[in-house]
């Protein structure tokens, strides 16, 4: 199957990083996601309930995030890819977490992970 759902440019705030001062604020996060998807169903119903819901996919990724307060992007996108695989039986995805101005001579660095089989 080669259809998928985007969710693109979806700014989390969660706590994130490895220095200390970094575990006292909020920073901005942003998770790009590609999700394998059949979408032949809700092409053709037109029916939200046979669609993967964005969301509630996006609400997801920033409660996940919110709640992990990950140290690493690693973490946060093996945690975060477990937790969308198995809420909404998505069988494949890529995953990318940015965090722009970690060094301020790039717009962002960051992660990006694929998982499941396509």
């Amino acid at each position: 199957m080669a259809d998928s759902v985007l969710i693109e440019g979806l700014v989390v705030e969660t706590v994130v990083g490895v220095y200390d001062w970094e575990r006292e604020v909020t920073q901005a996060l942003v998770v790009d996601l590609e999700m394998a998807w059949d979408n032949r169903t809700p092409g053709a119903s037109d029916d939200v309930a046979d669609a993967l819901d964005y969301a509630s996919v996006s609400e997801c990724v920033a409660c996940c995030l919110d709640e992990l307060k990950p140290k690493l992007l690693e973490h946060g996108a093996e945690v975060l890819a477990g937790v969308l695989q198995r809420e909404f039986g998505i069988d494949w995805l890529r995953l990318t977490i940015r965090k722009p101005g970690a060094v301020p001579a790039a717009r962002s660095v960051g992660v990006c992970i694929e998982r499941g089989v396509r």
